[in-house]
């Protein structure tokens, strides 16, 4: 079996290249070692390094590159070579051999070799006319010889190539240069979309691209053609940025399984505890060959697991361990499509991955296409054979795929190894150049499709058809080639109403229903011929009068005074002859009815209609090809008579009810309703009172003043217009009775009598009122009596004469002008019996604490109670009766009131209450006080004096005027002008220290008593004045400086490294002061941001935000906030970073500009630099 070729060094230690050896910076295809990770959502922009790479070449599509083997680990780093390959030099069209020579001594059976150009091609499926590899074993020398030999050299041939021997666990690769010199064409492009397949059918890793088929080089016409492109160096070299470009160039479908498999195999170098050597990054093996998996375990002891796409591996035939030493390898077996996956091995708590590609064996054609020639409509086949049965082969068409779909005009036929592609009726444009590819090779072929001479079989005929009628054209060829139909030299196209049918060699033209429009010449050409086939088609039409418009009976109706004009539709080919008549009589083309004559109609016009005018009118059309008449009738019609006047039924508070007749002429056109108007009897403005016509002859006009005159009227309205008004009615008045009265109540029962009262109507209305009317009827009778028969226009009555003991029912009517209202009810029968109720004085509330009124004002206090029959009300004051020359008291059967015009300080006092019903009674106090302004305060006295400051003290007045002091007012006056100033008011001490007084004058000082009705009429005066001295100091006030408010900008609050989500809008917020108030700018990554739309900036009281909206990654970055006013600067910054997200694959397909991404990708490799 051969082994498997290693693509690069393990992921535990990495061993320095020899001196010889040239490193990747110098052959363009490794990175540095240093260099930071960046996960696939986030890739480094350009220049930048893919993660955790070596010096070395990085595994690219399944292959390693030359240096790979001066990188193993001692005990793989055996020499096999002992004659390696040199460079060489060869011209255009040249042959040149390569020789390889590996000494067989310590090997048990042949090596493996293989030659491969760049880092990824093998050439053993390129062999062919232009390359051969040839070996051959000398037994004396035990020397294997392996020659590549290039034939005919081409100028792509030219570039680096590398042949690689390993047997068992030694390995040796040698690289040389070959340079072709002339120019020469370019090898033509590779499908790298054939390439790709899927992979790992059912496993963990199900479904993505399997980029082995990479490895194989498709032969073209069995000449060797290297490819040109190296996708997946391409995708590890490239900017993030490009990613979608390059697949979308080279045909990459699945790009995100592809970046996914690159991020699998970018590792970080870092040691490992458990492993001394692991696994190599990838792994590539034919499929059905042996691939072996090895690691070297630092602690022989540790249990290791081997696990593929995360399911563990068991022992079969099929997986083989082996323990050597502290290796530790897994041999596959008779590899498949399947083993094509990820494979891992963990011992204790660390884990080792790689990834194994299995490729297919390249498909060779065997036979090739070959050229063909036919005719328009004839079968095609062409043909080739493939080097297995039931092989995947691509048609192509110009170097365009041909689908593999039923419905396609192509078919392709597969019997074994053999491949067909059948055109059933070729066709002129299937002249092209067709060829088929296998993943080893292709074929192609020119196919020439010519024309027949055309014959016509059935020429078109000229054709006359009536209007409506289908028109038919046919004509027949003698080839089954399409064509175009032309009416009168412009192409006609299929449509609903234009039919095209093609069958075989007949073509059929037909339109089902013939209009004018299409007479005319029309030709049929078939395609690609230099040929038509003409016929003229004429379409004829007898007259016709269109009258769809007239209404029932064919009758038009116009109103009397305007002018008609009716106009009727024709048609006809030839042109028809018009003639209108009434009776016997023609109507020429002049006077008042007159008829006017066009190409597609006829008007009958009558100025100024008349009544007279109604009446049939015949027109008649003639030509040609036959005639046709019809009688239109005309109607003239014109307002109604005005309706006679309206009569008012009935009469509300607001309302009346009216009704009228119909006008005796409705003008030829039904009566459709009427509208009414109204107006007060004194004046000229009518009103409408509906817009919606009233179809009956009543109606009931409303929201009138009451008491007012109205007079109404009617208009008559039909289809025509609305007639003159009628004569207006009689006039008449709105009135209205009064609502019922309201509260009624029992005021009194006697054993005789009932006493009731009530208030007042609610609405009286313009009618007034009269009086009241008071009925009763005994309960379990329905007889009412009036109990006054004359009205009353009081709202209290007493029904007498009544029997003891009997029940009554009682009701009461309001009376006016326009008669008595709704009675209201009494809700209960009444007792007639005179009923004992103890007495109970009601005090009001404020009557429950001491009354006060000052001197001089009125009492007037209204004491309610309650008491039947005839209750008693007595007065004391102080205990003793009241003086009533003093005091008025005024009782009645509910309440009794004390009076004092004008109230003096000896009405103050305790005033009792006694109401008494027979042996009962209650009693209430009630207080009253009289208060006066005080008088003014006993002595003054000046108690001392000092500086600018007097101490004055004074004695409570002996009159407070029977209230309680509420304060003192102080003013002092200058002894020279002796003008009085307020110094303090409502001041409640009886001492105070006056301040401020001028040095060198002499006061005097008087003080007022105050309590809640003012100040007292006199004040108390100083007898003695109070002299300020002067002192010999004089104060000198100090002298205060302005405060300099100016100051530099300095930022009280800087800003804070941030951390965003994606998608949620983040703010940065700092605060600064200065004086005058600094100019604030922001920037991100030293840039300014100025009129960006995803960025806000606000500044208030000194604080500072920048709102960022909805960031993305590449939003993330140094921000800083510069303040600047003319004494100076200042500037803070943080750094912020977004997380979550979309990834920057996602950001391209909707559509974020590449240099945004650049640039941010810039910003983020420059900040972990930093943080380094």
């Amino acid at each position: 079996m051969p082994e498997p070729t290693k693509k690069d060094e393990n992921e535990t230690e990495t061993a320095p290249p020899p001196p010889e050896q040239k490193t990747p910076q110098e052959d363009g295809t490794g990175k540095g070692k240093d260099e930071d990770d960046t996960s696939v959502s986030t890739p480094p922009a350009d220049g930048m390094s893919k993660p955790a790479e070596r010096k070395d070449s990085v595994w690219s599509l399944g292959e390693g590159g030359p240096e790979e083997a001066e990188k193993r680990d001692d005990s793989q780093r055996s020499t096999l070579f002992v004659e390696k390959p040199q460079s060489g030099t060869v011209s255009v069209g040249g042959n040149i051999t390569f020789i390889a020579k590996v000494e067989a001594k310590d090997l048990l059976r042949k090596p493996n070799v293989k030659w491969f150009k760049g880092k990824w091609m093998d050439l053993a499926s390129k062999a062919g006319k232009h390359l051969q590899l040839k070996e051959s074993f000398e037994r004396h020398t035990k020397i294997h010889t392996f020659e590549m030999h290039i034939i005919q050299a081409k100028l792509n041939y030219a570039g680096n190539y590398r042949c690689e021997v390993s047997y068992k666990d030694k390995f040796d690769s040698c690289s040389f240069d070959l340079e072709v010199t002339e120019s020469s064409q370019a090898a033509p492009s590779i499908d790298i979309r054939s390439a790709f397949k899927r992979s790992g059918e059912g496993q963990e890793d199900a479904g993505e691209l399997d980029f082995s088929g990479l490895l194989k080089r498709r032969e073209v016409k069995q000449q060797e053609e290297e490819p040109e492109i190296d996708v997946w160096e391409l995708l590890k070299n490239a900017n993030p940025s490009e990613y979608e470009k390059i697949a979308f160039q080279y045909g990459i479908t699945d790009l995100r399984g592809m970046l996914k498999r690159l991020k699998r195999m970018r590792r970080e170098v870092k040691k490992s505890a458990a492993f001394a050597k692991g696994l190599d990054p990838a792994y590539q093996v034919d499929k059905g060959g042996k691939v072996r998996f090895m690691v070297e375990l630092a602690d022989p002891t540790v249990e290791l697991k081997w696990y593929k796409n995360g399911q563990e591996i068991r022992p079969s035939a099929k997986y083989i361990f082996e323990h050597k030493g502290n290796q530790r390898i897994l041999f596959i077996n008779n590899c498949s499509m399947t083993d094509d996956a990820r494979y891992y091995v963990t011992a204790g708590d660390e884990k080792c991955s790689t990834e194994l590609f299995v490729r297919d064996p390249p498909i060779l054609v065997t036979k090739g296409l070959e050229d063909t020639s036919t005719y328009v409509g004839e079968r095609v086949e062409l043909s080739c054979e493939v080097s297995e049965d039931d092989a995947n082969v691509k048609w192509f068409r110009n170097g365009v795929e041909l689908p593999d779909d039923p419905r396609s005009r192509y078919r392709i036929k597969v019997e074994g190894k053999k491949h067909t592609l059948i055109i059933e009726e070729a066709a002129k444009n299937d002249n092209a150049t067709y060829s088929v590819m296998t993943t080893g090779g292709q074929s192609e072929a020119k196919l020439s499709v010519e024309l027949r001479p055309l014959k016509i079989s059935l020429a078109l005929q000229d054709q006359t058809v009536r209007l409506g009628q289908e028109i038919h054209l046919k004509c027949e060829i003698s080839e089954n080639v399409e064509g175009k139909w032309y009416k009168n030299g412009q192409l006609i196209e299929a449509s609903d109403r234009v039919k095209l049918y093609h069958k075989g060699r007949i073509h059929r033209f037909v339109i089902a229903s013939s209009a004018v429009d299409d007479e005319g010449e029309y030709m049929f050409v078939p395609d690609a011929y230099n040929i038509n086939i003409p016929c003229k088609v004429h379409i004829v039409d007898p007259p016709k009068l269109h009258l769809d418009g007239l209404g029932e009976g064919n009758t038009v109706t116009v109103v009397a005074g305007s002018k008609l004009r009716l106009e009727i539709p024709i048609t006809g080919e030839p042109t028809p002859k018009v003639m209108w008549s009434r009776g016997d009589k023609m109507i020429t083309d002049s006077g008042r009815i007159r008829a006017e004559t066009y190409s597609d109609s006829s008007c009958l016009v009558i100025d100024t209609a008349e009544r007279e005018d109604s009446g049939p009118f015949r027109i008649t059309l003639k030509n040609e090809a036959g005639q046709d008449s019809a009688l239109i009738n005309i109607k003239v019609v014109d307002v109604p008579d005005p309706p006679q006047a309206p009569n008012v039924t009935e009469v509300g508070e607001d309302w009346c009810i009216m009704t009228w007749e119909p006008p005796a002429n409705d003008g030829g056109s039904p009566i459709l309703g009427y509208f009414i108007e109204r107006k007060k009897k004194q004046s000229s403005r009518w009103m409408r009172l509906n817009f919606e016509l009233c179809k009956e002859t009543t109606f009931e006009p409303k929201k009138m003043i009451e008491g007012v005159a109205y007079e109404v009227r009617v208009f008559a309205v039909n289809a025509i217009g609305i007639s003159k008004p009628s004569m207006p009615s009689k006039s008449f008045v709105p009135l209205a009775v009064t609502s019922p009265p309201t509260l009624l109540a029992v005021d009194g029962v006697t054993d005789t009598s009932v006493t009731m009262k009530w208030r007042p109507p609610d609405h009286i209305g313009a009618a007034g009122l009269d009086g009241y009317v008071v009925e009763y009827c005994f309960e379990g009778t329905d007889k009412w009596i009036v109990a006054n028969p004359e009205l009353t226009d009081k709202t209290k009555f007493t029904i007498n004469g009544l029997p003891t003991g009997s029940k009554i029912l009682v009701r009461v009517k309001a009376v006016n002008a326009a008669g008595e209202s709704e009675p209201r009810y009494h809700p209960q029968p009444i007792l007639v019996k005179e009923v004992i109720e103890p007495p109970k004085i009601r005090l009001p509330r404020h009557l429950k604490q001491t009354y006060t009124r000052r001197v001089g004002e009125t009492v007037n206090l209204v004491i309610p109670f309650q008491g039947k029959p005839r209750a008693k009300v007595s007065w004391l004051k102080n205990g003793s009766p009241i003086d009533k020359n003093e005091i008025n008291i005024r009782s009645t059967e509910n309440d009794t009131i004390i009076f004092i015009r004008k109230a003096e300080r000896g009405h103050s006092g305790e005033y009792n209450m006694k109401v008494e019903v027979e042996n009962l009674e209650d009693k209430a106090t009630i207080d009253i006080q009289i208060v006066d302004r005080p008088g003014p305060p006993e002595v003054v006295t000046i108690e001392d004096v000092w500086g600018d400051n007097v101490n004055l003290s004074w004695k409570p007045p002996k009159d407070d005027g029977n209230a309680a002091i509420t304060g003192y007012t102080i003013q002092k006056a200058d002894k020279k002008s002796m003008e009085w100033f307020t110094v303090i008011e409502h001041y409640h001490r009886t001492s105070a220290t006056i301040n401020e007084l001028i040095i060198g004058n002499e006061y005097y000082f008087r003080v007022f008593a105050e309590n809640m009705c003012g100040l007292s009429e006199d004040a108390t005066m100083t007898k003695e004045s109070a002299l300020i001295a002067k002192d010999g100091k004089v104060y000198k006030y100090p002298i205060y400086e302005d405060f300099d408010f100016t100051e530099g900008p300095l930022f009280t609050q800087p800003l804070i490294n941030t951390y965003a989500v994606a998608g949620y809008n983040a703010t940065l917020n700092c605060s600064v002061r200065g004086n005058p108030k600094p100019k604030i700018t922001w920037f991100k990554n030293k840039v300014i941001i100025m009129n960006d739309p995803r960025y806000r900036m606000f500044s208030n009281q000194g604080v500072c935000t920048l709102e960022i909206r909805k960031p993305s990654p590449y939003d993330g970055g140094t921000y800083s906030c510069r303040a600047v006013n003319a004494l100076g600067e200042a500037e803070v910054d943080c750094k912020l970073e977004v997380k979550g997200g979309l990834s920057l694959f996602r950001l391209l397909m909707d559509g974020v500009p590449p240099h945004i991404l650049d640039s941010y990708m810039r910003e983020v490799q420059a900040d972990k630099t930093e943080r380094k």
